[in-house]
């Protein structure tokens, strides 16, 4: 059966495949699907969308969660943020760019 290819952009932003996105990021998304337990405290936390390059939402829409960068000390700068209706976003470059998660 042939799958659809993803868009080339949805939301002005260009689309990651899950395929694409380094594994940490799948782990991320699962733990994000069971509600938990995440690695860091601020997982889950308000993303407040400061740099306007997700679409304008009320205050709260967003949910940010750390992506494991192996060898980072920190949290590092790899991110996923999740919207209230389910669009899911990633960042590595803390928060300079965002691509849109693709979900067939």
């Amino acid at each position: 059966t042939p799958t659809r290819a993803p868009p080339a952009e949805i939301d002005g932003l260009p689309t990651v495949t899950l395929d694409e996105l380094p594994p940490e990021a799948l782990e991320e998304l699962s733990l994000i699907e069971s509600d938990g337990p995440f690695p860091f405290s601020k997982d889950g936390s308000t993303f407040q969308n400061r740099e306007q390059l997700l679409p304008r939402k009320a205050s709260g829409y967003y949910r940010e969660y750390t992506v494991i960068t192996p060898g980072e000390g920190d949290r590092g700068a790899r991110r996923v943020v999740g919207g209230e209706e389910g669009e899911l976003y990633y960042t590595d470059d803390h928060y300079a760019s965002f691509a849109r998660i693709w979900q067939p």
